[in-house]
């Protein structure tokens, strides 16, 4: 956990340690964090004094994809030929690199601000919480959960929702959902139970997604275990909600997460840097700014600033007329 208090100096304050963790969102409170199969429910109100209040074990059953475990670099090691011979008792050796591949970097950003008590999350989060209901995405389903009662959250019906859904970001009534083979759209005016809408189908690849009142952005990520060739930026209408179209596309060398301000759009894109530009005109977006030398993974646009990790460095730029500048830089290590 970090003070940001003061954007220009951070500091560290407290460090949870959740074996298997993989997403968290916060209310009010109140932490939620996957912890492999199980939802943990963290109270946070003296950080000097942080308790688990509550876990719900085996409600996340889809959130695994192989056993988790410490990772190393180990040199001459054939990872193809490696098998795993026991989940408790047995180490796996695996290149860092495909832990990276799976998890993004392991690094996960969740920003609470005094004037809000949901946080807010980045494009590449899997946790979304939305007035009394935590929606968490696994492979294939919604998972839904009723927070009403924060230290007590009921575990309803999951909702399947497709094949390989990395990332899940909230727009008024409607959950956008990315996915390796597309985007889906989801209605919650019914919250406990997410109704399907429209899909948008793309190539494979990885693929996170934030959205405006008429277009969704959408990066895909090539050149990976995803499966395609080839990285962009898309946008999409989708003021016929039951219909996304296919805008325009840009290209890029290897987005991950992005985020938006009021007219500027935000790109990490990988090993090139942090991008900026002007949506203004969405078919002809106008660069504004280009950070390179910096490993860029994802990004959480606030009131007066923009919070980017990437590398384990934590960024902060603040906001001017029609850029950015680079605030402070924190190590997470």
């Amino acid at each position: 956990m970090i003070d940001n208090k003061n954007p220009e100096a951070p500091e560290r304050i407290a460090y949870i340690k959740i074996p298997g963790n993989v997403d968290i969102s916060v209310k009010d409170n109140y932490l939620f964090a996957d912890s492999l199969t199980d939802l943990v429910i963290i109270d946070i109100s003296n950080l000097d004094n942080i308790q688990v209040v509550n876990r719900l074990e085996d409600v996340l059953r889809g959130n695994v994809i192989w056993p988790m475990a410490d990772f190393y670099d180990y040199d001459g090691v054939d990872s193809e030929n490696e098998i795993i011979i026991g989940w408790e008792t047995a180490s796996e050796p695996r290149l860092i690199s495909e832990y990276e591949e799976r998890f993004g970097g392991g690094i996960m950003l969740d920003a609470v601000t005094n004037s809000a008590s949901v946080g807010q999350g980045g494009s590449l989060a899997r946790f979304k919480i939305v007035n009394d209901y935590l929606y968490a995405v696994d492979s294939h389903n919604i998972n839904v959960f009723d927070i009403s009662n924060l230290e007590n959250p009921k575990d309803l019906d999951d909702v399947y929702a497709g094949f390989d859904i990395e990332t899940i970001f909230n727009r008024n009534q409607y959950l956008f959902l990315g996915s390796k083979s597309g985007m889906y759209i989801y209605d919650i005016s019914s919250p406990s139970t997410p109704q399907f809408v429209s899909e948008f189908q793309h190539g494979t690849a990885c693929d996170p997604v934030v959205v405006d009142d008429k277009y969704a952005y959408v990066t895909l990520r090539g050149g990976n275990s995803c499966g395609a060739t080839e990285s962009g930026l898309f946008v999409i209408d989708i003021q016929d909600i039951k219909n996304p179209t296919l805008l325009k596309s840009y290209e890029m060398e290897e987005p991950y997460g992005l985020g938006l301000k009021d007219n500027l759009i935000f790109v990490c894109d990988g090993k090139a840097g942090l991008k900026v530009y002007d949506k203004t005109d969405v078919e002809n977006l106008e660069a504004l700014n280009h950070f390179e030398n910096i490993i860029t993974f994802d990004v959480i646009p606030l009131k007066n600033s923009l919070l980017m990790v990437g590398d384990d460095v934590l960024y902060q730029y603040q906001y001017e007329e029609r850029s950015i500048a680079l605030l402070s830089t924190l190590s997470l290590q």
